[in-house]
This record gives structure tokens, sequence and C-alpha cells, in this order.
């Protein structure tokens, strides 16, 4: 379904979706195994939010070795 998409707008010229479509293109195999296994990456997205918020909340820290440390420990 997909690759057909892909085509037909190449075919028929839309270059609007040009962009679309090459990114569908290059992850299609991610895409595909989402629907085969439900794989995801939320588990990826999650954690990399907790350390964004943990390094905001951390702002002005001079220590980095208790930063490093505190950070081991909440995440670890």
């Amino acid at each position: 379904m997909f690759i057909r998409w892909i085509k037909k707008t190449h075919t028929i010229e839309i270059k609007e979706f040009y962009t679309v479509a090459n990114i569908v293109n290059n992850n299609i195999d991610n895409i595909l195994n989402f629907f085969d296994n439900r794989n995801t990456n939320a588990n990826a997205e999650s954690i990399n939010s907790k350390i964004k918020l943990f390094r905001a909340n951390q702002r002005g820290v001079v220590d980095t070795k208790f930063f490093l440390f505190r950070f081991h420990k909440l995440f670890a």
C-alpha cells in the first residue's frame, strides 16, 4: 500500500508530497515493523524526556561528580 502510494506520487508528479513520500520510503521497514510487532521507540523517548527534565532542574550545579551521582541513582 505504501509503496504503491509512493510510486503514484512520483508518477503523477505531486511535488508537494515528494518529501513525505521519500521519508516514508526511507523508513518503510520501521513503519511496517510497528504494525507487525507493535514495536515503538516510546521507551527511549520517555527516558530522553526524563533526562531533559532532570537536566533542567539541575541548572547551576557546579559539582559534576555529584550531578552524575544523582543522575545514576535516579535512572539506574
